[in-house]
């Protein structure tokens, strides 16, 4: 049996790994937002995952595996802390041993598909349905501590009286947050070390989550407050929900009473033992975990104190045909933890039972149309002994519209209405203790309520001083930032400052080869300098000033150009590629192909500033001269070595013939 849950009141995320891995390639995930009525699905990073569960805060985080989110328990701790305050990680596919998820689905009647998408979707919606187990590695304490800020050397002051202003400021600071704590009512433990003038620090035990604490973590001056939530010693699995399904109960009874609880598909749900319970405690702790349809005992015949527990809830019996072996018993169990041989026995006995009925219940769910409540029906067929094929009538007869009747004769209840008067019996009894606990919730509230009026004006004024204290530290912050951000800009400016005058000063040069740059700056070219013979270093100077046809380009390295950098050169069209040191074959030829003029760097006079470089005119029109009357040459070799080959392919020819 599922029920809705509180948890599509809010939001719920399903979340399973897209693609990737978390150990190793940065994954991307299938998330689904689910919030009871409608779908929102997306592929994101695990970033942007983090973001939105920040932003967002849903109820729950579903997954079939916990480690789909952390690579390593270390990593999911971590993960755990990060999340926030309301909300939960589960596992929707069980505990320490999850079950496949196509599994669990289909129990609970929720479409399932192997890929992601589709199976975030299935946690999304089984989760909201309260299946599911959720991940906790921390305990609702809260270790809150109060401790000094600084060193106690010397601090300009005498070292006493310096030692004693922190130690007097941490002693404040503790009474402060013990005034907090206590405010919210709030239950704690103190630790005080005492130290000269004060406290050197004190640390409070509360017994709350860090979201229920006023108090939070800072740094200020020669106090810091530090806040740690307690850590478990490992990983702790809490059912979603108190199950309500049809369950089967084991019991050992004694000294020491212990108590299992088994799923219809054999799987152990929960076990517990107590010296000091009676049986209305025993009862009430079955209730809140399932609807027995078998009560079972590890021993024959049936102890008188199960056989009182089995009437109770008008549940079918089981014992073995001899007491189970402890050897036996040890192996059944071997894979479940457990605390004691009680629970050990009482496991034993439930999970032997399930053995016994295993083939029995797989009969009953082939039996039963889709949609039907499968635990119903085989509650009603063992424990009620009553066939498949009539529970199904009677639950049709069920559905159909009862047609008035003026006739009511007294007659003798079934079986499965005292069954169902039993039930309400049961029910009657919880509601009433419901109602006891919400009397004295209120008469609580009530009492809160008294000492929240009594102190309000008190707190008022302290809310006050903490608001003006925040808002000055505020201002005080945004005005360091702004501080810094105005010296970055002052520095920012003196370079571009500096930077322009040394562009002033190379067209002020007085060159010994040159006229008045002033006078005749047309006899000047402007020349683009590339570091490297390189496609990043081409892309980064085309980044920096631009590269465009016409240009005079100077590459300062040119050796180990291949190729591709010297076709992306090319596609710029510079009028002239001057180099220093050698040049690639393959570059050469492709710059040559396309017409590109190539003349070594020295026999042009050139003035370099920072990036920037001017040559003379005449001297680069020397230079594509020069190319021009080589390239000249070079073409007519080129004819006369492709003359000579067909000439040789031609006599080649002929010989063959």
């Amino acid at each position: 049996m599922s029920t809705r849950t509180s948890a599509l009141d809010a939001v719920v995320y399903g979340v399973d790994i897209q693609s990737g891995d978390v150990r190793g390639d940065a994954p991307s995930y299938a998330l689904v937002r689910y919030d009871g009525e409608e779908l929102e699905r997306d592929v994101v990073s695990h970033r942007k995952l983090r973001r939105l569960i920040d932003d967002e805060e849903p109820a729950i985080i579903a997954t079939d595996n916990m480690y789909e989110l952390a690579a390593d328990k270390d990593q999911l701790i971590h993960f755990l802390g990060s999340l926030p305050s309301g909300t939960k990680l589960v596992q929707v596919t069980g505990a320490e041993q999850p079950e496949p998820l196509s599994r669990v689905a289909k129990r609970h009647g929720i479409s399932y598909g192997k890929e992601p998408m589709k199976e975030a979707e299935a946690a999304a919606r089984l989760a909201a349905h309260n299946v599911g187990h959720e991940v906790s590695a921390f305990t609702d304490t809260t270790e809150v501590k109060v401790a000094r800020g600084r060193s106690t050397g010397s601090g300009g002051w005498s070292e006493d009286r310096y030692t004693r202003r922190i130690h007097g400021s941490v002693r404040k600071r503790a009474r402060e947050v013990e005034s907090e704590l206590e405010d919210e009512n709030l239950a704690y433990e103190k630790d005080v070390r005492e130290s000269y003038g004060g406290f050197a620090n004190a640390i409070f035990t509360v017994e709350a989550k860090p979201s229920e604490i006023p108090v939070s973590r800072n740094r200020s001056g020669d106090v810091r407050v530090e806040i740690e939530r307690e850590r478990r010693d490992g990983i702790e699995f809490r059912p979603l929900a108190k199950r309500r399904d049809h369950v089967i109960v084991g019991i050992d009874p004694g000294t020491t009473t212990a108590v299992a609880i088994a799923s219809l598909e054999g799987e152990v749900l929960d076990v517990w033992s107590s010296r000091m319970s009676d049986t209305a405690d025993v009862i009430e702790w079955i209730v809140e975990r399932g609807r027995p349809i078998i009560v079972a005992a590890d021993v024959t015949p049936m102890p008188e104190t199960v056989e009182k527990f089995r009437r109770s809830f008008d549940a079918a019996g089981w014992t073995p045909e001899s007491d189970l072996p402890v050897d036996e018993k040890q192996h059944r169990t071997r894979e479940e933890p457990y605390d004691d041989d009680h629970q050990r026995d009482s496991m034993a006995a439930a999970l032997y039972a399930f053995d016994d009925h295993e083939d029995q219940f797989e009969r009953i769910a082939r039996k039963l149309p889709p949609g039907l409540d499968r635990g119903e029906v085989t509650a009603r067929v063992v424990a009620g002994e009553e066939s498949v094929e009539a529970v199904l009538t009677d639950l049709e007869d069920d559905d159909q519209p009862e047609e008035n009747s003026t006739e009511h004769e007294p007659r003798e209840l079934s079986p499965e209405e005292r069954q169902i008067k039993d039930l309400k019996r049961q029910v009657e009894r919880l509601q009433s203790h419901v109602e006891t606990l919400e009397g004295r919730l209120e008469a609580k509230d009530d009492r809160i309520d008294d000492l929240e009026s009594d102190l309000e004006s008190a707190r008022s004024d302290q809310r006050k001083e903490v608001r003006r204290d925040r808002e000055v530290t505020r201002h005080r912050r945004r005005a360091e930032r702004l501080e810094y951000e105005r010296d970055e800009a002052r520095e920012e400016v003196d370079q571009l400052e500096q930077k322009v005058d040394r562009m002033k000063a190379l067209w002020k040069l007085d060159h010994s080869n040159f006229s008045d740059v002033s006078a005749k700056k047309e006899g000047l070219v402007p020349v683009k300098v590339i570091e490297k013979f390189t496609k990043g270093a081409i892309r980064e100077a085309d980044d920096q000033y631009g590269i465009a046809p016409g240009d005079v380009v100077f590459v300062r390295d040119a050796s180990g150009a291949g190729r591709s950098t010297a076709e992306l050169l090319a596609d710029f069209g510079p009028r002239i590629v001057l180099k220093k040191g050698g040049l690639s074959e393959i570059a050469d030829e492709i710059l040559f192909d396309e017409d590109i003029p190539v003349g070594p760097a020295d026999d042009v006079a050139m003035q370099e500033v920072d990036e920037l470089a001017v040559a003379r005119e005449d001297d680069v029109e020397a230079v594509i001269d020069d190319w021009h009357e080589r390239a000249r040459d070079r073409r007519l070799d080129r004819k006369a070595e492709m003359v000579d080959q067909l000439i040789s392919e031609h006599r080649a020819g002929d010989n063959e013939v």
